[in-house]
Order: structure tokens, then sequence, then C-alpha cells
């Protein structure tokens, strides 16, 4: 079973690079362009996010499992339909929703993990996780 860390890859990541700036802005270490946001840490880890009309491509590199991944997001409104895969085979699929401030994600995992929880602005993260 996959640790709740490596859960949040689902969550799309420019979200995910917000909230890491905010907290601690030496954490990450990013450049951006128009259409891409590129960030490393000092853990080793990176991702890159570019995006083409409704269609958001992340790809990345955990550097604890030494593994690569890519997904990619598809929006619809209020609603981002997500799949990614793994250089270990792993691969998830899931969605956000927005309503008003808050996101409801929902998704799960080849290798036995799914997810649902809730974030708004004000409260951060509740959900659960198996």
């Amino acid at each position: 079973m996959r640790t709740p860390s490596r859960l949040l890859l689902a969550i799309p990541l420019l979200l995910l690079a917000q909230v890491a700036l905010a907290q601690d802005p030496l954490m990450a270490n990013c450049t951006r362009s128009a259409n891409l946001l590129a960030c490393s840490d000092s853990q080793g880890n990176y991702y890159s996010v570019a995006t083409a009309g409704n269609l958001v491509y992340l790809r990345g590199f955990e550097a604890t499992s030494r593994r690569f991944w890519a997904q990619t997001n598809n929006r619809y409104g209020q609603l981002t339909f997500f799949t990614g895969l793994a250089s270990d085979g792993e691969s998830w699929v899931g969605y956000s929703r927005r309503v008003g401030w808050t996101t409801i994600n929902r998704f799960s995992s080849s290798g036995g993990s799914a997810a649902r929880f809730t974030c708004a602005r004000i409260g951060g993260c509740q959900g659960t996780s198996r």
C-alpha cells in the first residue's frame, strides 16, 4: 500500500506548489513561464506543470522511491479529471471538483490506495484514505 504522501501526487500540482511556497519558500525552487512551471526541492524531488488549453500535463521524479511519473488533467468548468502513470507501473485516476473556495477530491490507484478529501482555504484538507 502506498503512503499518504504519494497519494498527494494525484492532486493537481499547481495547488501543491502554491501551498509549498506559501509555507516555506526555501523548500521549493520554482521557475515559471507563460505555460510552464518547473520546481525542485532540497531532497532531490522535481516536477513540472505545462498547460495547453483545458489540459494540464504534469511530470515529476520522487527521489526517495527513485520513480518517474506523469499525469494528465482535463478540466471541464469546475470539474477536473486526471489520470497518471509511474515508472514502477502504478497508475491512478480521479477527479477534483471546485465548489466556491472548496475543492472536493477523490482518486484511487492500481496499488490499492484510495482517498477522498475536501480542501478549503480556511481549515485546510480533511478526509479519509485507505
